[in-house]
């Protein structure tokens, strides 16, 4: 553990000379605080959420299968022509019933539905976490490529400088004869290539800083060096073993597989018997268009005409009891769907944990491997920059040419770049690490400060509504469009218009 904070702080001391290598501003940014921007403005989080949002309505809405339900109905008939041989011909009736059906049992479809909806809210939960550390990852590794194209564009920028002056020199000892033709051409054409090398890792270095403005919504500034990345394991088996307990697209293929078995019991509960208690009312209203009924003359103690009630009520209650014979095979070919999603839940279940295992184990190998691609390149640097000066001073004595010179100044350079490459990748490879292990998230990394999104909070608020009326505002965006940021250039600021 030692060795490893020893090596970290040469990282950071390397990192900071590159990222101090450039003009400073008046404000500069952290890793911390693009960590911020992208977790409060990032559209693809924001979507997540929103999704993990509807997926929690699949609670209230399972478990409104087990409640009441009431309707009424209510109908307006005009009578356009009646039957002949009817003794009751009004010409419009109006009739209005309301029917409650209360569920008493179901077969437990709605319970298993329940608890299915549940652990599929649970492995959305997985999922938006995982969806964080992604971006989270994303943000990172972006961060660290601007710094460090940053670092190349300053490094190829002072060996044009260099070639610059290499080849005035050059060309005054050719004046007075101490050089050839060939030094000469020798000299420019390293210099071409230098400026084309400039050229390229400004293009690199606006590309970073534009997949930066993507991911976090605002353009880089003076980034500063990141701080050193907590709990990093002493091995590749205590790496896997955090991952398998803590991964979140483990947590989430898991939950996968507990929501498909209660969907298995879900589909079963379609072949057994369901139990409805049920009440219905009505009320019918002929409107004033029933007429008297006329009594028959030759019936003792009837009137001639007998007036007609112009209304109507009705009301009955009981116990409805539906026992399924025949479905048509509908119900065992649901169970064996059902249990085929589960199977398929289940291998699933396993392509991530061998996914997650790989991820794991070669992060951290090339965790590893770039912590001593860093010794080396620290050596390689001293080293070139040692040949460099001795094959200049060789040179002045006739003992080097100045293709010598040439090539001293070269390999400082590439191993220049290669040492800010290695800090680079050293920490991505970290922080990818700790994603792998399901370190990486707003929780993990200190974003506190009232910022954290709680997806729970959502759940809790919906879980037990029951209002049809119930409904939240209209919703707006709360990521932040980019497209007002000006285009970046290899420098530290915008485009100058």
């Amino acid at each position: 553990m030692a060795k490893r904070r020893s090596q970290y702080r040469k990282w950071m001391a390397g990192a900071a000379i590159a990222a101090f290598a450039f003009p400073t501003q008046v404000q500069a940014d952290t890793l911390r605080e693009a960590l911020v921007n992208a977790y409060l403005t990032n559209p693809t989080l924001a979507a997540a959420r929103a999704q993990q949002r509807a997926t929690d309505e699949t609670v209230p809405i399972a478990k409104a299968d087990g409640r009441p339900n009431v309707n009424n109905q209510t109908t307006h008939t005009e009578f356009l022509k009646q039957n002949q041989t009817s003794f009751i011909s009004p010409s419009r009736q109006l009739t209005s019933g309301v029917n409650l059906t209360v569920p008493v049992y179901s077969g437990g479809s709605v319970r298993n539905s329940i608890k299915a909806a549940r652990k599929r809210v649970e492995a959305g939960q997985a999922n938006l976490r995982g969806t964080e550390s992604a971006l989270f990852s994303n943000v990172v590794a972006t961060y660290m490529d601007v710094i460090r194209d940053q670092a190349i564009v300053g490094l190829n920028a002072n060996n044009v400088e260099v070639l610059e002056t290499n080849l005035q020199a050059t060309s005054d000892r050719f004046e007075i004869g101490d050089l050839t033709r060939t030094d000469i051409a020798q000299s420019d054409s390293r210099l071409a290539i230098a400026r084309s090398d400039l050229q390229s890792a400004q293009a690199n270095l606006i590309r970073s800083k534009e997949i930066y403005i993507q991911l976090v919504g605002n353009p880089p500034g003076n980034l500063e060096a990141p701080p050193p990345l907590p709990n990093l394991p002493a091995s590749p088996v205590d790496a896997v073993e955090i991952a398998l307990a803590s991964n979140p697209d483990i947590i989430a293929a898991r939950e996968q597989i507990e929501a498909s078995r209660y969907d298995i019991r879900v589909a079963d509960g379609g072949k057994l018997p369901r139990v409805n208690v049920f009440a219905n009312g009505g009320y019918s209203n002929f409107l004033g268009t029933l007429g008297d009924f006329a009594g028959p003359d030759n019936i003792p103690g009837t009137a001639d005409d007998i007036a007609q009630s112009q209304t109507q009520t009705s009301a009955d209650a009981g116990v409805r009891l539906t026992i399924p014979l025949y479905q048509g095979g509908r119900p065992g070919a649901l169970v064996r769907q059902s249990q085929a999603r589960y199977s398929a839940a289940l291998e699933q279940a396993i392509a991530v944990e061998r996914d997650v295992i790989s991820q794991t184990r070669a992060a951290y190998s090339s965790w590893r491997a770039a912590l001593q691609v860093i010794e080396s390149s620290q050596q390689a640097v001293e080293a070139s920059a040692l040949s460099l000066e001795g094959v200049r001073a060789e040179n002045s004595v006739g003992n080097r040419t100045i293709l010598d010179i040439l090539n001293a100044e070269q390999e400082l350079l590439r191993a220049q770049v290669q040492l800010v490459t290695a800090r680079r990748n050293a920490y991505v490879a970290g922080f990818t690490l700790l994603a792998a292990m399901g370190r990486a998230e707003a929780r993990d990394l200190g974003l506190d400060g009232g910022v954290l999104y709680d997806p729970q909070d959502n759940y809790d608020r919906v879980d037990g509504k029951w209002n049809d009326w119930s409904r939240d505002p209209l919703p707006e965006p709360v990521s932040t469009r980019t497209v007002d940021t000006p285009a970046q250039t290899a420098t530290m600021g915008p485009i100058d218009e």
